[in-house]
């Protein structure tokens, strides 16, 4: 099955729930609408590197031994301003990532793919935030992720460690 792309802006804002609505949440819930097809599928962190090339094939395996839809998420690169105008409070700014469209492209004409169903999701922001609100989301029973490579993991601590701290939900770290 050819994938599907779903775009969403990095600069997404959350809707705010009217104050004197008799449910507050009405309005959240309305924004975690996907397609029932990929509810309880498989959450993969890919960027293209080979770590997570590794991670994309494992989920894949994931996937397909189940059943379920993959969700393939980009998370676009968010930058502080402060690292180069020293201003504060701290500002993000979206840089401008083509890398998605041919992140999908590629995904397109893989032939691995076509076992399972799949959707590639961009986001912006942190990673591992990411990652876990798109396996909210779509209820996904499993996030995996490539383990981190260099020097940037050990300073800063790996996204994968990170995640499996925080995560809510299984994740496989993927070496």
């Amino acid at each position: 099955m050819a994938g599907h792309e779903f775009f969403e802006p990095a600069d997404r804002k959350r809707p705010v729930a009217d104050p004197t609505a008799a449910e507050p949440l009405a309005a959240e819930d309305s924004r975690h609408s996907c397609d029932p097809a990929f509810k309880h599928g498989v959450v993969v962190g890919f960027d293209g590197s080979t770590s997570s090339e590794r991670a994309l094939a494992y989920a894949i395996g994931m996937a397909h031994r189940s059943g379920s839809g993959l969700i393939i998420v980009h998370v676009a690169n968010r930058l502080p301003t402060t690292v180069w105008a020293g201003c504060e409070p701290p500002v993000f700014v979206d840089v401008p990532d083509h890398r998605t469209e041919v992140l999908g492209l590629e995904l397109a004409c893989a032939d691995y793919l076509a076992e399972v169903p799949w959707i590639l999701v961009e986001r912006g922001g942190d990673i591992c935030h990411e990652l876990e609100e798109v396996g909210q989301e779509y209820e996904a029973d499993a996030i995996v992720v490539g383990s981190t490579q260099g020097i940037v993991g050990r300073i800063f601590g790996s996204v994968a460690g990170r995640l499996a701290k925080r995560a809510k939900r299984p994740v496989v770290v993927i070496p």
